[in-house]
C-alpha cells in the first residue's frame, strides 16, 4: 500500500517597492515562482519565501528595505526552512551589502536576471549559504518570462527596458542599463494575448516610451505601435507611460488624436520650470519645447488630462527657479502632479554638486508647490462637474468605498470616479471590475470625482467575464458588487515614478 504523504507546495509573498516597471515585474517573479510549484500565501498567512522588489529612486529606500528584513529576522528564526529574496533596483546596486547588513537573506538578484529566482532559492537551500547573483546586462528579455497578472481585465506590456538619458539626479539608467527595445510584432502579439484572454486595457511600458524604435532605426516606431493598437479588435483602451518631453513628437499626438482607442490622458514629467535647473539636471528640453507641447496635444485632444512629476530642491535651486516651476504649472493646468523633494542618491552627478538647498527651504517650497497644484487640480476637476462620463469599474481603488456604499472607476481621461451604486435607472443589478458604467459628475475633490446620481448605463464586458472567471470560487451571490475589498487588484495607474523619465 502507498503511503507516501503528499508535501504542501510552498507559499510565496512578493512585496513591491517603486515605479511600473517594479510593478510589471513583480507580476513575472509571481509567474516564474508559480511556474516552479509555489502557490501565493493567503493575505494571513505567513509565506515561506518572501521576496522584495526594491526600488533605488528615493533617499530612504534603503532604510524601508533593512526595517523591512530586520522585522522578518525573528520571523525567520521560528519557521524553519522559510527564505528570503531581495532583487530589484536596490538589489542591483547595493549587492554584497544586504547580506552583510542582514545575513539572514537567502538570495540577492538584479534588475537583469529575475529569470534566476527559482533556481537561486534552490540553491540557497540546498547549499544552506546565501546566493548573490546580479548580471550587468540582460540574460533574456522579461517579458518572455511566465508572468501572473494582478488584474484580469487591465494589464501592463513592457515595450522597452532601460534607459539612454543621463539625468543628473537618476541613478536608474546605471541599474537597468542601455535601452533595448521589443520588436513591435512581439509587441502587438502580446497585446493580442491578453486581449484574447479578456483584458480591455493596456499600458505601454518604458522608462522612456516615446523614444521606442531607436535601437532598431525607426523614430516614428512609437506612433506607429498606437496605431496598431487602434487595429486589435476588443482592445478598448491604451495607455503608455512616461514620454520624455525631448523626444515628444508630433507624429505621437496625431496618433493619439486619431486612434480612438488610445486614452485622452498623458503623464509627461516636467521635474523643473526652470531652464537653468533643467540644464543641471541634464534634461534635454526647455520650459518653452515643453509648453509647447502640452498646447499642441490640448488642441488636438481638447479633452485630455496631463498629469507630471516635479522634483523640488534640486541642488542650486534658487526662489526665481522655484517660482518658474510655479509658472509652468499655472500655465500647463495640469489634473494632477506627483510633487518630490529632491533626494540625494550616491552614485548619481548631482549628489556631488554643491549648493546642496537647505532641508527647511526645500520643505516650504515643497509645501507651496503642492498648494498650488491642488488649487489648479480642484479648478480642473470642478469644470467636470455635470458632465456625463464612461468609466471603467476598478477594484481596489477606492479605500473607503465600503464605509460610504460606492463603487469606483476610471474616465477615458484616468480620473478616478467614485460612484453610487445606485441602479434604480438600469436593468442590470451589479456590476463587475472590467465592466463599463456612464454616470453623471456631481462633485469634485483635487484628487477624485463623485458621481451620487443614479448609473445611466451598465455595459457588461469580456473583461467582466475574465474577472468573474477569476473568482468564481464559492462566493456570496452579491459579491459581483462588493468591490470595497479587493482579493485581486489592478495595476494603479500612475503609482509615483518620478525620476524614470
Amino acid at each position: 500500500m502507498n503511503t507516501a504523504v503528499e508535501t504542501p507546495a510552498r507559499t510565496y509573498e512578493v512585496r513591491t517597492h517603486g515605479c511600473q516597471m517594479n510593478v510589471h515585474d513583480s507580476e513575472r517573479l509571481s509567474g516564474l515562482l508559480e511556474d516552479a510549484g509555489y502557490v501565493r500565501a493567503a493575505d494571513d498567512a505567513q509565506a515561506d519565501v518572501v521576496v522584495f522588489n526594491t526600488c533605488a529612486v528615493r533617499e530612504n529606500a534603503d532604510n524601508k528595505l533593512y526595517g523591512n528584513l530586520g522585522h522578518l529576522a525573528p520571523v525567520k528564526a521560528q519557521k524553519p526552512g522559510m527564505q528570503i529574496a531581495v532583487g530589484g533596483c536596490l538589489a542591483q546596486k547595493d549587492r554584497e551589502t544586504i547580506t552583510r547588513r542582514a545575513p539572514w537573506v537567502d538570495v540577492v538578484f538584479g534588475t537583469h536576471n529575475i529569470g534566476s529566482l527559482p533556481v537561486l532559492l534552490e540553491r540557497a537551500r540546498v547549499q544552506e549559504e546565501a546566493q548573490v547573483e546580479i548580471l550587468e546586462s540582460l540574460s533574456v528579455f522579461p517579458s518572455t518570462l511566465p508572468t501572473k497578472r494582478e488584474s484580469a481585465y487591465a494589464a501592463w506590456v513592457s515595450i522597452s527596458v532601460g534607459c539612454n538619458n543621463t539625468c543628473t539626479f537618476c541613478i536608474v539608467p546605471s541599474l537597468r542599463g542601455k535601452e533595448k527595445d521589443r520588436r513591435p510584432g512581439e509587441v502587438l502579439a502580446e497585446v493580442e494575448a491578453l486581449v484574447a484572454e479578456g483584458v480591455t486595457e493596456v499600458t505601454l511600458l518604458g522608462q522612456n516610451v516615446n523614444a521606442y524604435g531607436v535601437e532598431f532605426g525607426d523614430r516614428q516606431a512609437f506612433s506607429k505601435l498606437l496605431r496598431a493598437c487602434g487595429d486589435i479588435e476588443g482592445l478598448e483602451r491604451v495607455r503608455f507611460t512616461s514620454p520624455h518631453p525631448a523626444e515628444f513628437t508630433d507624429d505621437v499626438i496625431e496618433a493619439m488624436a486619431q486612434t480612438p482607442n488610445v486614452m485622452p490622458s498623458l503623464h509627461m514629467p516636467l521635474q523643473s520650470g526652470s531652464d537653468s535647473v533643467l540644464r543641471a539636471m541634464r534634461r534635454s528640453y526647455r520650459r518653452s519645447k515643453y509648453l509647447g507641447i502640452i498646447e499642441r496635444v490640448r488642441a488636438a485632444i481638447p479633452d485630455a488630462a496631463i498629469t507630471t512629476d516635479i522634483i523640488v530642491g534640486f541642488p542650486g535651486e534658487t526662489e526665481e527657479d522655484f517660482q518658474a516651476t510655479l509658472d509652468v504649472v499655472r500655465a500647463a493646468r495640469f489634473s494632477a502632479a506627483f510633487t518630490f523633494q529632491y533626494s540625494k542618491r550616491p552614485g548619481t552627478p548631482a549628489a556631488a554638486l554643491e549648493d546642496q538647498v537647505d532641508p527647511a527651504v526645500v520643505k516650504d517650497r515643497y509645501q507651496r508647490l503642492v498648494e498650488v497644484v491642488e488649487e489648479i487640480s480642484w479648478a480642473e476637476n470642478k469644470a467636470l462637474v455635470g458632465r456625463t462620463v464612461e468609466l471603467m469599474v476598478a477594484e481596489g481603488e477606492g479605500r473607503k468605498d465600503v464605509a460610504t456604499k460606492r463603487l469606483s472607476g476610471r474616465a477615458r481621461d484616468n480620473r478616478l470616479v467614485h460612484f453610487a451604486a445606485d441602479f434604480s435607472g438600469v436593468d442590470a443589478d451589479s456590476v463587475r471590475p472590467g465592466d463599463m458604467v456612464t454616470v453623471d459628475i456631481t462633485y469634485a475633490a483635487p484628487h477624485h470625482l463623485v458621481a451620487d446620481g443614479a448609473i445611466r448605463s451598465v455595459r457588461r464586458t469580456r473583461a467582466g467575464d475574465a474577472w468573474e472567471r477569476r473568482t468564481s470560487a464559492p462566493a456570496s451571490p452579491s459579491a459581483s458588487v462588493g468591490l470595497g475589498m479587493p482579493s485581486i487588484g489592478v495595476p494603479a495607474p500612475l503609482p509615483p515614478a518620478p525620476v524614470c523619465g
